[in-house]
This record gives structure tokens, sequence and C-alpha cells, in this order.
């Protein structure tokens, strides 16, 4: 009996059942044409396209198709034929750390599932590169098919996953049971848990480096922290983080704490801590997270210390309301800020990465109907974002352990942190999403009124100290050096190993990773890595020799913390770090 398939009827019905699947692929993504709810959270359906509409037709490179259908077909008759003769190893062996553990490979069917699967996803992603039209066009359906794939592996449903299969076995059942317990728990949350939540206190072991709240208004609590040694440098440093999640992130443990680390280096170091937004903050603009935030914190910071100039820092988000702050100074004849260091932050908003595949007029006009007047975006939703940035590690990965397995997630400072989201105002939010990520108006001299002073990054010559990390996905390497070519004083460039947060909080102690050098800065990023010097370790001993650079001389560190003005109100962290979205 001849139990091979039809290749040639294969063949014929190819194209138009991987088209087709496509099609469902980004269908699923945005609910459109469909009775069930979409797999992405709505913030993110707003970006792709036609979210409520039909998706339009796709067109392939036919090239490109010809060659994904010969490859599918052969491989495809090589697993089935496989599967046919006892024993023998699939030749699409998964190697994918979802298929990795012993039970799937003793398991024939689980194997073949897997195979299978990831043959399939090969040749939907392969398409996905076929697809005829612009680059966002071709990225919107790039991360469509990403996260249909992502969502649809057979690790992810009970019925086909043999590790999870064999652990309710191995346990009599009580993963399952313990898996319901942790679906119920999160449920009640209003989040998947990504590590155990009970472990961590902040202020208690988590952002417990000594200070005290030395000032605070309705937007922010401005912290100085406790010197550890007899002299500080004269000049002070304030540390402005991101508004879209909390500032503890730079104070994790003592052991990885940027801000406990300046403070050793011997530096006077204050920091912004947002409010978490709720009603009462629903119609707060940019403007007002500039004016009575960012500037009056370098303020304070100042008639606290008599420093006439003081050294500041942005992380993320906070490096954009920083450069923004002080260009506002800038044309008020003001400046105040003697250096300024970027940490994976955007003032040119030209790459943007993935991000980028959300951003359109409609979208854009939908956020400034639904919220540019008044109102929230949830924290939930901004945290749901960056997450389904990276599905299969943020996501499922969670939903596989907890449920499937019955796992309680291990206890991680970072996930803990990750986890506690934050709040935006909707004026806020909606100005930032027009003339930062859709218009690019930031770096367009006198295209923007702030504060009632027309903006211009150019005016910002004192030195600056930028940092970009090699594999951000919220803010490119590319995006992150092109501030380079925006400020105009002296300027130092660094590249750290990793991503968005873990490039970034790399202390010297761990001795991991590496960052790049190179003191020409030409006008590409791809320019200056040819001819940039590797170096091991962390970057923060290169940016603390700096930084030491800028801070004058050093003199008697203060006794009490703020002055007779600004007088202590409670110790760090602070009221509004610990309240939740």
């Amino acid at each position: 009996m001849n139990s091979d398939p039809n290749w040639s009827e294969m063949a014929r019905q190819f194209q138009e059942t991987l088209t087709a699947n496509l099609q469902k692929s980004v269908a699923a993504m945005t609910g459109a044409n469909s009775t069930l709810p979409p797999v992405l959270p709505s913030v993110l359906m707003q970006g792709l396209p036609n979210a409520r509409d039909t998706f339009p037709a796709l067109q392939f490179d036919p090239a490109k198709l010809l060659e994904i259908q010969q490859d599918y077909l052969r491989e495809t008759a090589a697993l089935w034929n496989s599967g046919m003769v006892p024993g023998e190893q699939t030749p699409k062996a998964p190697t994918d750390k979802r298929f990795a553990s012993q039970a799937w490979q003793t398991s024939p069917l689980s194997q073949f599932s897997a195979s299978a699967y990831l043959l399939n996803a090969q040749a939907l992603m392969g398409m996905a590169e076929a697809v005829q039209g612009d680059e966002k066009t071709k990225a919107r359906v790039r991360f469509a098919v990403e996260q249909w794939l992502a969502a649809s592996a057979p690790s992810n449903y009970l019925a086909l996953n043999a590790e999870a299969q064999k652990k309710a076995i191995d346990t009599q059942g009580q993963s399952i049971a313990q898996g319901m317990q942790n679906l119920m728990h999160d449920i009640r949350q209003g989040h998947v848990s990504m590590t155990d939540e009970r472990v961590f206190e902040v202020g208690k072991n988590v952002a417990t480096t000594e200070g005290a709240v030395v000032f605070e208004n309705e937007l922010f609590q401005l912290l100085e922290y406790k010197a550890l040694g007899a002299k500080v440098y004269e000049k002070p440093f304030l540390l402005v983080p991101p508004c879209i999640n909390k500032f503890y992130i730079l104070d994790l443990q003592p052991e990885n704490s940027l801000i406990r680390y300046a403070v050793e280096q011997g530096h006077r170091t204050f920091v912004v801590s947002w409010r978490n937004p709720d009603e009462s903050m629903q119609g707060k603009t940019w403007d007002d997270y500039i004016e009575h935030a960012a500037i009056k914190a370098i303020e304070v910071t100042q008639a606290i210390t008599g420093a006439e100039t003081i050294n500041a820092l942005g992380f993320c988000v906070g490096g954009t309301i920083l450069g923004t702050a002080l260009a506002v100074l800038a044309a008020r004849g003001e400046k105040p800020v003697a250096s300024v260091t970027l940490l994976t932050s955007l003032l040119d908003f030209s790459d943007t990465g993935v991000l980028d595949i959300f951003i359109d007029e409609t979208a854009v006009k939908f956020r400034e109907m639904q919220m540019g007047q008044g109102g929230l975006l949830k924290g939930q939703d901004l945290a749901s974002t960056f997450s389904f940035l990276r599905p299969n590690d943020l996501v499922w990965n969670y939903v596989v352990g907890n449920y499937l397995k019955g796992e309680t997630p291990p206890p991680f400072d970072l996930l803990y942190w990750n986890s506690d989201s934050t709040n935006l105002p909707g004026p806020f939010y909606a100005w930032y999403l027009r003339n930062t990520y859709f218009e690019n108006n930031l770096v367009k001299a006198g295209k923007l009124k702030v504060c009632g002073e027309q903006v211009d990054l150019g005016k910002l010559d004192m030195p600056a100290y930028i940092y970009g990390s090699r594999e951000d996905h919220i803010v490119p390497i590319g995006g992150a050096y092109a501030s380079t070519q925006v400020l105009t004083g002296t300027k130092r460039f660094v590249m750290g190993a990793s991503g968005h947060i873990a490039g970034v909080i790399n202390p010297p102690a761990k001795k991991k990773r590496s960052y790049w050098t190179n003191d020409k800065l030409p006008p590409q990023h791809e320019e200056w890595l040819a001819s940039a010097k590797e170096h091991p370790g962390s970057w923060w001993t290169d940016w603390s020799a700096w930084l030491k650079r800028q801070a004058g001389k050093q003199i008697a560190a203060p006794k009490n913390y703020g002055s007779r003005k600004y007088k202590a109100v409670e110790p760090a962290p602070g009221r509004y770090v610990k309240a939740k979205a």
C-alpha cells in the first residue's frame, strides 16, 4: 500500500492555503471579520492596519513564493515519510527551547507536532518576507504573523504539550490543580505573573537606597540620597527616569542599583519619582510634565544645593522629557545643566523600530479623540504592549509555566518591577504620540512650542554622554545614536550589549557583557560601529569617569537632607512610587 500523499495536489493547493493562513493570522491580531476576541490587547490593535475592516489582499514576490513552495513541499515530504518509519528522527527535529525537554523527544506524536509547527512557521514567515509593499506594510504583516505563530504553538496547549502532560502524570494531577489556582490568582490581579510578587515590597527589599523626599507636587516627588562619604562633588546629580514605569529600575538591589553607584562615586544624587496618575490627573499635558516636573526638579535641586549648575541624566522617555525641558530653558536664555546623560533615549524619532508599526494617522487620531482632552492610558495597556513585543519570552512562556505546569515563577526583582505598571494622562500621551513617534517634530527647530517657547534642540551645547543598547527593541541602537547628530556640544557615544533594561542595569561587579566606544561620530551608527572598540565589562565605569570630569571639585557632604526651605517630607522611596495603577 502506498502511503505517500499526492504531492502534486499539495503543490496545487499550497499557495491558496498558506495565503489564507497568512490572511487569517493578520485578522486574528486585529479581530477583523471574526467573532472571536483578538489575540492582541486593544492598545496594539489601534496601530495595526484596517483593524475594523478586511485586511487588504496580499501580493507576493513570485520567485520567493516559488522557492518557499519548493522548500515546504520537500521538507513536508521528508517529515511525513520519517513518520512512517518507527524510531527514525524527524528531519526537522525541534531545536526551539519550547520543545527542548526530553518529554517532547520521547513522544513521537509530540515530536511530530512540534516539527510540523516549526515547518509551517518557517513557511509562513517566509511568505511574510515575500509580501510586496512598503517597509511599514511588510513590518506589520511580519509582526502579525509572529504574534499568531507565538499564540498557536503546540506548547501552549495541554492536549499537545508533552512536558506538561508528563508533569501532570508525575504529580498525579497536582500540577493541573495548581495551574488552575495560578490562573484564578492572575485573573484577580489583572495580569500574568512573571515572578513571585509576594517576595518583594518597595522600600523593603527593592528601592532601598537611603534617602528622603525633599519636595513634592501633584506630578512628582524629588528624592535626595544620603552621601556615603565625607565629601561630594560640588555639582549635584539629577536623574529623570521614564514616567511610563517606576524609578526603582535604577534602584532594584544594592548590588545592581545605578542610584547607589552614583552615590558611591561621590555625587550628591537626586531622583524624580513620578506620581502614578489617577483620575485627578487625567487632564495633564506634556507642557505640565516639562514645566512643573522636569524644570521644577532642576530648580529645586539647584535651590537645595546652592549650585549654579547641575549634571542631569534622562532614561528612556525621561531622556525625551529632559531634552525638551533643557530646550525650553535654552529658549529662555537659561542653561542650568552643565552636562547631560541620555540612556536609551530618543530625541530624533526617525528610527523607532517595531513600535513604528502601531503608529499612523488613524491610530494617532483615535487616541486624540479618545483621550486628547482628558482620560487615562491604563498601565496594563502599556505593559501588555511591551510584553507582546517579545511574546514567547514575556507572555506564552508564563502561560505555559504558570497554568499548564502549575509552576510558581521564581523571584526576580526586574520582572517584579516590570509588572508594577503606571498610568499616563491622556493629553500627555496623545501629544507625545503625534509629535514624537508620528511626526518627529521635536528635532525640527522651531516647529514645536512647548511651555510657550519655540523648541530647538540644537541649542543644547553642553557636554553629553549618550548610551544605547545593542539589542534594544524599544529604543533601537540607531535611534539612540541619532542624538549625536542633534546635540551640538561635545559628545561621547557608548554602546552596551543586551537590551533596553539589561543593557543599562549592568553593574561593574558582575563583570558581564561588553561595551563599545569610538571617539568619532559619523552620521550613521553603522559607520560608528565599524571602527568602534570593544571593552569587556560594564559601561558604568566609562560613564563614571566621564561624569566626574563634569562634576567640579569635591566639597563637604551635607549632614541633612534638603534645606531650610525644602525640608525632608518622608523617607525614600516615598509614597508616590508605592501607588498601584
